[in-house]
Protein backbone atom coordinates (compact mmCIF):
# COMPACT_ATOMS: atom_id res chain seq x y z
CA UNK A 1 0.00 0.00 0.00
CA UNK A 2 1.59 3.57 -1.17
CA UNK A 3 2.23 6.13 1.29
CA UNK A 4 0.71 8.97 1.41
CA UNK A 5 2.91 12.44 1.42
CA UNK A 6 1.69 15.05 2.24
CA UNK A 7 2.48 19.00 0.49
CA UNK A 8 4.91 19.57 3.24
CA UNK A 9 6.36 16.38 2.98
CA UNK A 10 7.05 16.88 -1.10
CA UNK A 11 8.46 20.58 -0.39
CA UNK A 12 10.83 19.18 2.28
CA UNK A 13 12.11 16.50 0.58
CA UNK A 14 12.83 18.45 -2.56
CA UNK A 15 14.62 21.44 -1.15
CA UNK A 16 16.52 18.66 1.25
CA UNK A 17 17.66 17.45 -2.21
CA UNK A 18 18.12 20.81 -3.78
CA UNK A 19 20.59 21.71 -1.02
CA UNK A 20 22.54 18.19 -0.49
CA UNK A 21 22.96 18.53 -4.69
CA UNK A 22 24.57 21.94 -4.13
CA UNK A 23 21.43 23.88 -6.40
CA UNK A 24 20.85 25.80 -3.16
CA UNK A 25 24.25 27.03 -1.74
CA UNK A 26 24.90 27.83 1.84
CA UNK A 27 23.61 31.31 2.59
CA UNK A 28 21.15 31.29 -0.44
CA UNK A 29 17.87 33.01 1.08
CA UNK A 30 14.80 30.98 0.86
CA UNK A 31 11.67 33.07 0.71
CA UNK A 32 8.70 31.82 1.23
CA UNK A 33 6.26 33.37 -1.68
CA UNK A 34 9.16 32.19 -4.44
CA UNK A 35 9.20 28.80 -2.79
CA UNK A 36 5.13 28.38 -3.00
CA UNK A 37 5.46 29.80 -6.59
CA UNK A 38 7.87 27.70 -7.73
CA UNK A 39 6.21 24.51 -6.07
CA UNK A 40 2.96 25.60 -6.90
CA UNK A 41 1.69 25.13 -3.00
CA UNK A 42 0.16 27.50 -0.97
CA UNK A 43 2.52 29.43 1.77
CA UNK A 44 1.70 26.61 4.41
CA UNK A 45 3.58 23.75 3.26
CA UNK A 46 6.46 25.69 2.55
CA UNK A 47 6.86 27.02 5.79
CA UNK A 48 6.01 23.42 7.24
CA UNK A 49 9.14 22.40 5.52
CA UNK A 50 10.98 25.16 6.34
CA UNK A 51 11.04 24.45 10.33
CA UNK A 52 11.66 20.85 9.42
CA UNK A 53 14.68 21.41 7.87
CA UNK A 54 15.75 23.83 10.53
CA UNK A 55 15.28 21.21 12.63
CA UNK A 56 17.54 19.24 10.73
CA UNK A 57 20.24 22.01 10.84
CA UNK A 58 20.06 22.08 7.18
CA UNK A 59 18.28 25.57 6.65
CA UNK A 60 18.96 28.70 9.47
CA UNK A 61 16.36 31.25 10.22
CA UNK A 62 16.39 34.91 11.59
CA UNK A 63 13.77 36.87 13.06
CA UNK A 64 14.94 40.10 10.99
CA UNK A 65 16.07 38.20 7.31
CA UNK A 66 14.05 35.07 7.19
CA UNK A 67 15.41 31.76 6.44
CA UNK A 68 18.53 30.62 4.40
CA UNK A 69 20.42 27.69 3.56
CA UNK A 70 22.68 26.58 6.22
CA UNK A 71 26.23 27.34 6.59
CA UNK A 72 28.39 25.36 9.00
CA UNK A 73 31.58 26.62 10.38
CA UNK A 74 34.85 24.32 9.92
CA UNK A 75 34.92 23.63 13.72
CA UNK A 76 31.47 22.48 13.87
CA UNK A 77 31.91 20.66 10.40
CA UNK A 78 35.16 18.83 11.94
CA UNK A 79 33.03 18.04 14.84
CA UNK A 80 30.38 16.19 12.14
CA UNK A 81 33.01 14.22 11.34
CA UNK A 82 34.16 13.07 14.34
CA UNK A 83 30.75 11.71 14.86
CA UNK A 84 30.40 10.25 11.35
CA UNK A 85 33.32 8.67 11.84
CA UNK A 86 32.24 6.73 15.17
CA UNK A 87 29.33 5.40 13.77
CA UNK A 88 30.38 5.00 10.18
CA UNK A 89 33.28 2.36 11.69
CA UNK A 90 30.81 0.34 13.85
CA UNK A 91 28.43 0.13 10.79
CA UNK A 92 32.04 -1.11 9.13
CA UNK A 93 32.35 -3.04 11.47
CA UNK A 94 28.87 -5.04 12.02
CA UNK A 95 29.03 -5.06 7.98
CA UNK A 96 31.72 -7.40 8.05
CA UNK A 97 30.60 -9.73 10.78
CA UNK A 98 26.88 -10.15 8.69
CA UNK A 99 27.46 -9.61 5.06
CA UNK A 100 26.97 -12.23 2.31
CA UNK A 101 28.27 -13.06 -0.70
CA UNK A 102 26.20 -11.34 -2.63
CA UNK A 103 26.58 -8.04 -0.42
CA UNK A 104 30.04 -8.17 -1.15
CA UNK A 105 29.94 -8.61 -4.90
CA UNK A 106 28.11 -5.51 -4.91
CA UNK A 107 30.04 -3.65 -2.45
CA UNK A 108 33.14 -4.01 -4.60
CA UNK A 109 30.81 -3.53 -7.64
CA UNK A 110 30.31 -0.06 -6.49
CA UNK A 111 33.52 0.72 -5.01
CA UNK A 112 34.55 -0.08 -9.13
CA UNK A 113 31.78 2.34 -10.42
CA UNK A 114 33.24 4.73 -8.24
CA UNK A 115 36.66 4.62 -9.17
CA UNK A 116 35.29 4.76 -13.03
CA UNK A 117 33.57 8.63 -11.97
CA UNK A 118 34.92 11.28 -14.49
CA UNK A 119 33.17 14.31 -12.41
CA UNK A 120 32.60 15.54 -8.91
CA UNK A 121 28.90 15.21 -9.00
CA UNK A 122 28.56 11.97 -10.07
CA UNK A 123 31.42 10.82 -7.76
CA UNK A 124 29.20 12.46 -4.88
CA UNK A 125 26.13 9.90 -5.92
CA UNK A 126 28.34 7.14 -6.55
CA UNK A 127 30.53 7.68 -3.19
CA UNK A 128 27.35 7.60 -1.37
CA UNK A 129 25.85 4.46 -3.00
CA UNK A 130 29.08 2.81 -2.10
CA UNK A 131 28.81 3.59 2.03
CA UNK A 132 25.41 3.12 2.05
CA UNK A 133 25.40 -0.34 0.72
CA UNK A 134 27.70 -1.02 3.89
CA UNK A 135 25.58 0.56 5.80
CA UNK A 136 22.72 -1.64 4.60
CA UNK A 137 24.93 -4.60 5.42
CA UNK A 138 25.44 -3.83 9.12
CA UNK A 139 21.58 -4.98 9.74
CA UNK A 140 20.13 -2.67 11.96
CA UNK A 141 17.42 -0.28 11.00
CA UNK A 142 18.53 2.21 13.61
CA UNK A 143 21.90 2.58 12.31
CA UNK A 144 20.56 3.07 8.86
CA UNK A 145 18.78 5.80 10.26
CA UNK A 146 21.26 7.70 11.80
CA UNK A 147 23.41 7.32 8.98
CA UNK A 148 20.70 8.96 7.05
CA UNK A 149 20.24 11.44 9.57
CA UNK A 150 23.81 11.95 9.81
CA UNK A 151 25.16 12.39 6.40
CA UNK A 152 22.49 15.36 6.05
CA UNK A 153 24.65 17.34 7.81
CA UNK A 154 27.31 16.88 4.77
CA UNK A 155 25.20 18.62 1.50
CA UNK A 156 27.90 17.98 -0.98
CA UNK A 157 28.91 15.02 0.71
CA UNK A 158 31.53 14.15 3.43
CA UNK A 159 34.59 13.56 0.67
CA UNK A 160 34.34 17.00 -0.87
CA UNK A 161 37.62 18.01 -0.45
CA UNK A 162 39.37 14.45 -0.69
CA UNK A 163 40.96 14.32 -3.99
CA UNK A 164 39.70 10.99 -5.99
CA UNK A 165 42.30 8.71 -6.09
CA UNK A 166 42.39 8.36 -2.59
CA UNK A 167 39.35 7.70 -1.57
CA UNK A 168 39.49 5.19 -4.32
CA UNK A 169 42.56 3.88 -2.90
CA UNK A 170 41.00 3.82 0.10
CA UNK A 171 37.51 1.78 -0.89
CA UNK A 172 39.62 -0.63 -1.91
CA UNK A 173 41.45 -1.29 1.54
CA UNK A 174 37.99 -1.67 3.05
CA UNK A 175 36.70 -3.93 0.16
CA UNK A 176 39.69 -6.17 0.74
CA UNK A 177 39.22 -5.79 4.81
CA UNK A 178 35.23 -7.04 3.68
CA UNK A 179 36.23 -9.79 2.08
CA UNK A 180 38.56 -11.04 4.65
CA UNK A 181 35.83 -10.74 7.39
CA UNK A 182 38.35 -8.77 9.05
CA UNK A 183 35.92 -6.28 10.82
CA UNK A 184 38.71 -4.53 13.12
CA UNK A 185 40.49 -3.67 10.37
CA UNK A 186 37.06 -2.61 8.27
CA UNK A 187 36.42 -0.34 11.32
CA UNK A 188 40.05 0.96 10.88
CA UNK A 189 39.94 1.83 7.73
CA UNK A 190 36.46 3.66 7.70
CA UNK A 191 37.47 5.73 10.76
CA UNK A 192 40.80 6.85 9.06
CA UNK A 193 38.91 7.30 5.98
CA UNK A 194 36.63 9.74 7.44
CA UNK A 195 38.82 11.50 9.96
CA UNK A 196 41.41 12.40 6.96
CA UNK A 197 38.72 14.16 5.20
CA UNK A 198 39.39 16.63 8.40
CA UNK A 199 42.77 17.85 7.56
CA UNK A 200 41.67 18.16 3.72
CA UNK A 201 38.72 20.19 4.30
CA UNK A 202 40.93 22.88 6.77
CA UNK A 203 43.76 22.56 3.68
CA UNK A 204 41.27 23.45 1.37
CA UNK A 205 39.89 26.78 3.15
CA UNK A 206 43.51 27.77 4.59
CA UNK A 207 42.58 26.76 7.73
CA UNK A 208 44.86 25.29 10.50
Amino acid sequence: MPTYASKGDVVTEALREMIAHGELAPGTMLRQRQLAQHFQVSPTPVREALRRLESEGLVSYDVHRGSRVATTDLDEQEENFRVLAALESLAALMAAEKLTNDDLADIRALAEAFARCADDATAKDSNRTFHFRIYECARSPLLLSLMRLLWRAFPQGPQAWRPHTESVQQHNQLVDALAAGNAAAAAEITRDHVLGSIAWMRASSGAR
